[in-house]
């Protein structure tokens, strides 16, 4: 029998930051799965960052259209199957965005085997920390940035999904690990729960370019951005000869009608520094091998990750809100009704 659908759509495009305004909440009658098609039924939905810059352009990919669902990643449960790879009850995941349910042809849908998501590791670690932000984590460290034992990385967002797991592998890399985060508590957390070296509010210092100084006496050999500006900056000038700088995310930015940019490129040239965008789906073939790798750590108690999780599709728009103004400890996921 068709069901009910209730679903985030973009209303509007955000001129700046976002607002409620720019999301509407839809009921949307879905029909049973024709030929090949299952349906979904959602249990966990996430909100990303980095996919404010398509709610008003083309980004990494194009544009969301008026009308459309919000992106986000999904881990649900088979409702009702006519795909022989699937069958009613079978644990899944895929990309259908802010709503509860999803009807798909297979495309794009993973199976996830429930037994593996046994304590500490859990069913949401699927669109978590296995999922993009610690697999961005993963390649952006150790395939792009190649840490040596003994370098000093520097991490922004460090309490966020992706800067927790890339400073955890950077540890077990044997390199001191800087962290820079919104909040006491969240220094406190990446340094007595994660193995930090050292972490600085960035809230509290009115000069980031001292402060990166003072917490990287050493200098920053490998410095993983997630939040661009002038962060980016303040980094830039603490960097030593041939330091790496990973630009995963760039949160400062995405709202500026006008991006701030980076300034002190000349110490690009002196230093001989490399820079280089990552977006992770260039490691697609790479993930099953990368998530074997990381839930091993898990299990090993090697790896930690903490989720933040709020109840129900209405309030989806204001936890996506909350990630621009540093609400989020962990990754920030909505758990379906």
């Amino acid at each position: 029998m068709p069901v009910t659908n209730r679903r985030w759509v973009l209303a509007s495009r955000p001129d700046g930051k976002p607002s409620l305004d720019n999301f509407r909440l839809e009921d949307q009658e879905l029909r049973d799965p024709g030929e090949h098609e299952v349906l979904v039924k959602g249990l966990y939905i996430s909100v990303d960052p980095g996919m404010r810059s398509r709610l008003s352009g083309d980004s990494y990919a194009q544009a969301l259209g008026i009308g459309e669902t919000i992106e986000g990643a999904m881990i649900g449960t088979v409702k009702a199957s006519n795909n022989e790879r699937f069958k009613t009850g079978d644990l899944v995941m895929g990309g259908f965005g802010w709503q509860e349910y999803a009807l798909s042809n297979g495309r794009g849908l993973a199976k996830l085997d429930a037994s593996i998501f046994q304590p500490p590791l859990t069913v949401t670690a699927a669109i978590g920390v296995l999922g993009i932000p610690g697999l961005t984590a993963y390649f952006g460290l150790l395939d792009m940035a190649k840490p040596k034992e003994g370098e000093t990385v520097l991490i922004s967002s460090a309490a966020g999904p992706v800067g927790a797991t890339a400073g955890q592998i950077a540890r077990m890399k044997g390199c001191t690990v800087v962290g820079i985060a919104g909040s006491r508590d969240k220094c406190d957390y990446v340094t007595k729960e994660l193995g930090f070296d050292r972490c600085f509010n960035y809230e509290e210092e009115k000069d980031l370019v001292a402060a990166i100084k003072q917490a990287c006496p050493k200098g920053v050999d490998i410095y993983f951005d997630n939040v661009g500006g002038e962060m980016l900056d303040a980094a830039i000038t603490n960097t030593n000869e041939r330091a790496r700088l990973i630009i995963s995310g760039a949160v400062a930015e995405y709202n500026r009608p006008e991006p701030r940019g980076i300034r002190n490129t000349t110490r690009l040239i002196t230093h001989r520094l490399r820079m280089e965008g990552l977006v992770v789906f260039d490691y697609f073939k790479q993930f099953p091998q990368a998530q074997a790798e990381m839930a091993g750590w898990i299990k090993s108690g090697k790896l930690k990750y903490t989720e933040d999780i709020s109840e129900g599709i209405e309030t989806t728009p204001e936890a996506f809100l909350g990630l621009f103004e540093g609400e989020n400890h962990g990754r920030r996921l909505i758990k379906l009704g």
